[in-house]
């Protein structure tokens, strides 16, 4: 293991304090701080220190893939690492958006390739975007559709004529979903503000609280986004720290506050729908949002041995462990697969493994090679390791 820095990304959705607090810097930062990224994406690689200079890990993967990835992560994913490692610090709402799935990953990428007239990318690499968000602070967030109906019930408790469309195709449950979504990411520019005016100008019952406090938030930067509406439709799903949601490809989703770390296959592909000043393409969101209910976005973790939890999950390109230490467990030991890449939180812990070891404190990451064997972390701290996933 040697040490790892990573690169941190300045959304304007970002917060000042969380990763400034984290690597122990002034607080607040000049500027929004989105996301620290840990990995090997080319939009924005990690560095190692190289005689004196900074190395970034795509250079030194393709220097040298079998030590650094292993034989069987090169023959799965090419040479390539598989996982990108985040801490995101959502401050204010990020987009509503979804991923697309590995088939539709390719294809949207190759054709956008090959088109010179293109202006806007949604495509920016060949590869699928599954990702799970651990809260490592109370976290909230908008994940997958829900029933239908309870969401038909909300929009008709508004009492908006121009919704009732959009009530009856949700009263036809999920087959109703694609028409319900699609209305509403498609309505008129001219009328978006009076529709989203009159849906908040409604008094609706005490039940119906949360959805419109998330509306009042969500106008409040969007006044004129149909996006408010399409939330609505959403899990609106609050974590505990420890807590985690999963992605997987075409699922609608948006972050909303808190602080986690994320681990998600090595993909920046971003299909957007609203709430963003960013590019929005309502036709190709539409054309990979999956229109079923996801009933329960929660993973919580499991122990696998003293002091250390995992969140299992149906995708082979990461795996995501934690390692809690204190004065009852002082050291644990885990056999990872491939590179691995580990982030300390809190405390100060050692990380070792065949090729070496170091000393992490709070905010400070380490990178292992597939040749390193299995890791041994000691210490007092809460540290968290991703590794390749199982093959499925």
């Amino acid at each position: 293991m040697e040490p790892l820095h990573g690169r941190i990304r300045d959304y304007a959705w970002g917060s000042r304090t969380v990763l400034a607090r984290l690597q122990s810097r002034p607080v607040p930062s000049d500027g929004p701080e989105a996301e620290l990224w840990l990995g090997a994406h080319p939009g924005d690689p990690s560095t190692l220190e190289r005689d004196g200079a900074p190395r970034n890990l795509v250079d030194a993967f393709a220097e040298d893939p079998g030590r650094w990835l292993g034989a069987d992560v090169v023959d799965r994913f090419g040479q390539r690492l598989p996982f990108l490692l985040k801490v995101l610090a959502p401050e204010a709402p990020l987009s509503l958006q979804a991923h697309p799935d590995a088939e539709q990953a390719r294809a949207g990428y190759a054709a956008e390739t090959t088109d010179p007239e293109l202006t806007h990318r949604n495509y920016v690499d060949p590869y699928h975007k599954p990702e799970m968000l651990v809260a490592v602070s109370p976290f909230r967030a908008l994940c997958g559709f829900r029933d239908p109906k309870h969401s038909a019930d909300l929009l008709d408790a508004f009492g908006v004529p121009a919704l009732a469309p959009v009530v009856a195709a949700l009263r036809g449950g999920v087959d109703g979903l694609p028409a319900a979504v699609r209305t509403l990411l498609t309505w008129p520019s001219s009328e978006r503000a009076g529709l989203v005016a009159a849906v908040l100008a409604a008094e609706v019952g005490e039940q119906f609280a949360g959805s419109v406090e998330l509306a009042r938030d969500l106008a409040g930067r969007y006044p004129a986004d149909p996006g408010v509406l399409v939330a609505l439709l959403l899990n609106h799903v609050s974590l505990a720290p420890g807590e985690a949601i999963w992605m997987p490809a075409g699922n609608l989703h948006a972050y909303l506050h808190g602080a986690g770390v994320e681990i998600l296959a090595a993909s920046d592909n971003v299909l957007r729908g609203g709430l963003t000043p960013k590019h929005v393409d309502v036709r190709e969101l539409l054309r990979v949002l999956r229109f079923e209910v996801l009933a329960d976005p929660v993973v919580s973790p499991v122990a696998v041995g003293p002091g250390v939890v995992t969140w299992p999950v149906p995708v082979d390109d990461f795996a995501l462990h934690r390692v809690r230490l204190d004065g009852g467990v002082r050291s644990a030991r885990l056999d990872l697969r491939g590179p691995r890449i580990a982030l300390c939180l809190a405390g100060e812990v050692t990380v070792a493994d065949g090729a070496g070891s170091t000393l992490l404190g709070q905010g400070s990451a380490a990178i292992g090679r597939a040749d390193g064997g299995p890791v041994t972390v000691t210490g007092e701290g809460d540290l968290y390791l991703a590794s390749v996933g199982a093959p499925r």
